[in-house]
C-alpha cells in the first residue's frame, strides 16, 4: 500500500458528528456515502447520494440530489442494552480514513453503564472498481465475559432529504439466507434505484428477516464467548437508471447477479481490487510536499481524494455539486465552482474528465437557450444553479423572515450572469491545455458562439459605448451594479474567443462577426486609476469604507449581516470576495504585475472572505506578486475551511470548490503554473519551510513531472514541450534541470536562457 496520509477523527464528539461525516465521506464519483457511525445518533445526518439523481419533492421545492435509503446503519444490542457512545465510557478510540485505499476504519473499546467491556471494529469503503459497490464489516468482541449480541441491519428507506421524501417503494424481497433487495422509483416516475444487500455472519446465529415501514432488515441473535470475535460482512450494490430499456424485473435481477459475483470474492479481495484503482489515481495525480508542517501533505492528499470521490467521470450527463457527494448543502446543485475551481485539477491531470464536465454544459444548452429567451436575450444563459438538466434550479426565495413573514427574493438567478463567461473561459482553457480539436470543432465552438451571442444581446448602448447593467459579480455582497469589472472583462474574453475559434475551425458567420467586432470595439472595460486599481463597478469607489478587521477575524461566518442589512452592505465597500483579484487570476495576460499587486493591496482590506472561494484565490495572486509567505497564510486558511477546528464548518457537506483550491493554491500558486496567451508558464517559489514539491501535470500530448527543490526545478516529460520558466521560453525533452539563480542572472543578459541544464 502506498504511504499516503490518513485523515483521523480525534475523538467521539456529538457536536462534530456531521463535520466528520462530511470530510471523511467515502465516494467514487458515481456514489457518495457520508461517514456516519453505524449506530444512530439524533444529531447525525445519514446520507447516500448518486451523481445526477435529482428529484423535485413538491411545487414549492427545487430539484435536489436524492438522499437514498440508508445501508450503513446497524442496531447493536449488547447484553440487552443498545450500544451508544453517549452512555458508558470510551476506553480507547481510533477512527481514520485511509486515502491509499479509501477504507474508513473505526476501533473503539467501550465500557457499558453496567461495567462490561467490548471492542467494536468497523470497516467500510465505496469501491472505485466496481463503482456500484459498497462493502463493510462490523466486528464485536466481548472482553471480560461472554455476551448476548443482537445485530440488525438492512435497507432503510425511511431516509429523507431533511424531511422530504423522493422515492416510492415499489417492492422489497429476500433471497435465501443472505440477500435482500429493494426497488425504488422517484415520485415523478423518471428514475429507478435498485439496492441489493448481502449479509453474512462469521458464525451461526438465530436469524430472521423483517419488512416493515419502508425497512427490510435481517436480525441476528447469538452468544459470543469472552475474547471471541463475531463479524458481520455486508455488501451492497446500488444500481440506478433513467432509461427503461429493460423491464424493472430484469434490471433488478442483473443487479442481484452483480452482487452475488462480489459476494464470492469477499471483503478483502474487493478492497484489494478497489485499492488498485486508487493506486493509479495517486500515481497520476498526487502532489507531494516535504514540509515541516505535516498537515500540509495531508491537506493535499485530502484534496485529491475528494476531487476524485466527487467527480462523476463515468457520466458526462452529470457534473460536480457544490458539496460534491458528501451532503445536502445547496441541494446538490452545480454552480460556477465546477468550471473555475474544480476543472483546473482535471484539466492538468485528467483531461478526459475535464472534457466530460464541459460536455455536461453542452448537453444542457437547450435549457440555457430557453432561459435566455424567457428573459428576452439571444444565445445561452446558463442557470446559476443546475441539476440534471439545463433548467434554472436556484430557489426563487430565500428563507422566510420569521419576524415579518416575508420571503426575500434570491437575486443570483436574475443577475449573476458571469457564469456564462466562466463556462466560456473553461472551454478556452481546456483547448489551450489539450488542443482537442475534435471537441472544439463541435461542442467548444458552439458553446463559445452561444455564450458570446448572449453577451452581445445583453449589452446596453449608453452614449455610443456598450455597457453591461444590473449584474452581480462573484462578490455577492454587491448586487445589481453596472459594469462589474469581472463580468465585463470576462464577457469581452468570451466574445473575442468565439471569433478566434470560429475562424480557426471554419465556422465563420459574417453577421455574427460584424456584431462581435462592434461589441469588442465598444464594450466598456473599467480602467485602472493612477494607482493601478481597477474599480469593481461604476459606483464602488464612491461608497464609504469601514473597518472590517473584526469581521475578517471571523471570515466565513457572515457576521457582517448581524450588524448591517444586505441593503446597507450593498452601499459600502464591503466584499464577500474580491472580483478584481479573481479577474487578475483568470486573465493574467490582461494585467501587469504592478496592477495585480495594486488591486490585491486595495481590495484585501475591503474583503471579509466570507466566501469559501476567496482566500485561496487571493493566495495564488499573492504568490504571483512575489509574497510566498503571505500566499502560504492564505492557503492554510483555505485548508482550514473544512479541516480546521470549527465543529460545524462542513455539517451539510464539504466545500468542493475550496477543496479544488487546495490543489490550485499549490500548483498555480507556489509552482506558478498558469496558461498565458495559450502557453504554459511556471515560476516556482516555495514557502520557506517547504524543502521540496513534486507534482504531475498533463500538457497537450505530454505527461510531465516537476520537482522543485533548493530553488531548482527538474522537469521530466514524455514528449517535447515548450514552456516559459521564470519568464524565459525554452524547449524541454526527457528530463532536464533548471536553476532559479541562473534564470534570474539571464534576465540581466549574462547567462543562457536554458539556465543550469542537465540532460
Amino acid at each position: 500500500m502506498l504511504n499516503l496520509s490518513v485523515l483521523t477523527d480525534p475523538g467521539f464528539c456529538p457536536h462534530s458528528l456531521n463535520k466528520y461525516a462530511s470530510i471523511m465521506a467515502c465516494g467514487n464519483g458515481y456514489m457518495g456515502i457520508r461517514a456516519t457511525h453505524e449506530e444512530d445518533y439524533t444529531r447525525q445526518t445519514r446520507g447516500m447520494y448518486l451523481a445526477g439523481l435529482y428529484h423535485r419533492a413538491g411545487r414549492n421545492e427545487t430539484n435536489e440530489l436524492v438522499n437514498l435509503p440508508d445501508v450503513i446503519g446497524f442496531d447493536i444490542e449488547l447484553d440487552g442494552k443498545n450500544f451508544s457512545l453517549l452512555s458508558g465510557e470510551i476506553l480507547s478510540w481510533q477512527r481514520e480514513l485511509a486515502f491509499a485505499n479509501g477504507e474508513l476504519r473505526r476501533s473503539v473499546v467501550w465500557r457499558s453503564p453496567e461495567g462490561k467491556d467490548y471492542r467494536l471494529e468497523s470497516r467500510r469503503f465505496v469501491a472505485l472498481d466496481p463503482l456500484p459497490l459498497v462493502a463493510m464489516q462490523l466486528a464485536i468482541t466481548p472482553l471480560d465475559a461472554s455476551a448476548q449480541v443482537g445485530l440488525k441491519t438492512g435497507i432503510d428507506a425511511t431516509q429523507t432529504n431533511s424531511g422530504r421524501q423522493h422515492l416510492d417503494e415499489m417492492s422489497v424481497r429476500v433471497f435465501d439466507q443472505h440477500y435482500m433487495q429493494g426497488i425504488y422509483e422517484t415520485q415523478d416516475h423518471a428514475s429507478d434505484v435498485v439496492i441489493s444487500a448481502f449479509c453474512r455472519l462469521s458464525t451461526e446465529s438465530d436469524s430472521c428477516f423483517t419488512a416493515k415501514n419502508r425497512r427490510v432488515q435481517v436480525h441476528h441473535a447469538l452468544t459470543v464467548s469472552r475474547g471471541e470475535t463475531v463479524t458481520l460482512e455486508k455488501l451492497v450494490w446500488v444500481a440506478h437508471r433513467s432509461d427503461r430499456a429493460l423491464s424493472v424485473e430484469t434490471f433488478a435481477r442483473h443487479a442481484l447477479a452483480e452482487l452475488k459475483a462480489c459476494a464470492t470474492s469477499g471483503y478483502a479481495s474487493l478492497l484489494a481490487r478497489s485499492a488498485c484503482a486508487w493506486e493509479k489515481v495517486w500515481r497520476d495525480c498526487r502532489v507531494e510536499v516535504a514540509s515541516t508542517e505535516h498537515q500540509d501533505q495531508m491537506a493535499l492528499d485530502y484534496a485529491v481524494w475528494h476531487l476524485t470521490a466527487m467527480t462523476p467521470s463515468h457520466d458526462e450527463r452529470c457534473s460536480i455539486a457544490a458539496k460534491g457527494l458528501t451532503g445536502e448543502g445547496y441541494k446538490g446543485h452545480v454552480f460556477w465552482d465546477t468550471e473555475i475551481f474544480l476543472l483546473p485539477f482535471h484539466l492538468f491531470n485528467r483531461p478526459q474528465t475535464a472534457r466530460s464536465l464541459l460536455r455536461y454544459r453542452w448537453l444542457n444548452l437547450p435549457g440555457a437557450r430557453a432561459k435566455a429567451r424567457r428573459n428576452g436575450w439571444p444565445g445561452a444563459l446558463f442557470p446559476w444553479e443546475s441539476a440534471a438538466s439545463g433548467e434554472e434550479e436556484t430557489p426563487e426565495f430565500a428563507a422566510i423572515n420569521i419576524r415579518t413573514g416575508v420571503r426575500q427574493k434570491v437575486a443570483s438567478a436574475l443577475a449573476e450572469h458571469h457564469i456564462v463567461a466562466d463556462i466560456a473561459w473553461a472551454v478556452v482553457a481546456y483547448w489551450q491545455a489539450t488542443q482537442d480539436d475534435a471537441f472544439m470543432r463541435n461542442e467548444g465552438v458552439t458553446l463559445l458562439m452561444e455564450t458570446a451571442s448572449f453577451w452581445m444581446g445583453r449589452a446596453t448602448d449608453v452614449k455610443g459605448r456598450l455597457e453591461i447593467h444590473d449584474v452581480i459579480g462573484p462578490d455577492e455582497y454587491t448586487e445589481h451594479v453596472n459594469n462589474n469589472a469581472y463580468t465585463n472583462y470576462l464577457a469581452w474574453h468570451n466574445v473575442a474567443s468565439a471569433c478566434r475559434f470560429m475562424s480557426m475551425f471554419n465556422r465563420e458567420d459574417v453577421r455574427f462577426t460584424e456584431k462581435a467586432t462592434d461589441f469588442l470595439t465598444r464594450l466598456w472595460l473599467p480602467e485602472a486609476n493612477a494607482d493601478g486599481v481597477i474599480p469593481q463597478d461604476d459606483t464602488f469607489m464612491a461608497k464609504p469604507a469601514i473597518d472590517l478587521s473584526r469581521y475578517k477575524a471571523q471570515a466565513g461566518k457572515q457576521t457582517i449581516l448581524l450588524d448591517y442589512s444586505r441593503a446597507e452592505v450593498n452601499e459600502m465597500q464591503i466584499l464577500k470576495q474580491a472580483d478584481v483579484v479573481m479577474l487578475n487570476y483568470l486573465l493574467p495576460e490582461r494585467f501587469t504585475s504592478q496592477q495585480c499587486a495594486a488591486n490585491l493591496a486595495f481590495y484585501e482590506s475591503r474583503t471579509i472572505h466570507d466566501s469559501s472561494l476567496s482566500k485561496t484565490i487571493h493566495g495564488i495572486v499573492t504568490a504571483r506578486c512575489g509574497d510566498t509567505e503571505g500566499a502560504y497564510a492564505f492557503w492554510r486558511d483555505g485548508v482550514a475551511i473544512d479541516l480546521g477546528d470549527d465543529p460545524h464548518s462542513s455539517d451539510d457537506g464539504i466545500h468542493a470548490a475550496a477543496t479544488g483550491a487546495i490543489w490550485s493554491g499549490v500548483v498555480q500558486g507556489f509552482a506558478g503554473v498558469q496558461i498565458v496567451d495559450g502557453e504554459l508558464h511556471l515560476a516556482p517559489k516555495l514557502p520557506a519551510h517547504w524543502q521540496k514539491l513534486i507534482f504531475p501535470l498533463r500538457w497537450r500530448n505530454a505527461n510531465m513531472r516537476f520537482t522543485v527543490e533548493n530553488e531548482a526545478l527538474t522537469v521530466e516529460t514524455s514528449a517535447p514541450v515548450t514552456l516559459t520558466l521564470w519568464g524565459k521560453n525554452l524547449s524541454v525533452t526527457g528530463a532536464q534541470a533548471f536553476a532559479y539563480k541562473n534564470f534570474m542572472t539571464s534576465v540581466t543578459g549574462t547567462a543562457t536562457t536554458e539556465g543550469s541544464h542537465d540532460a
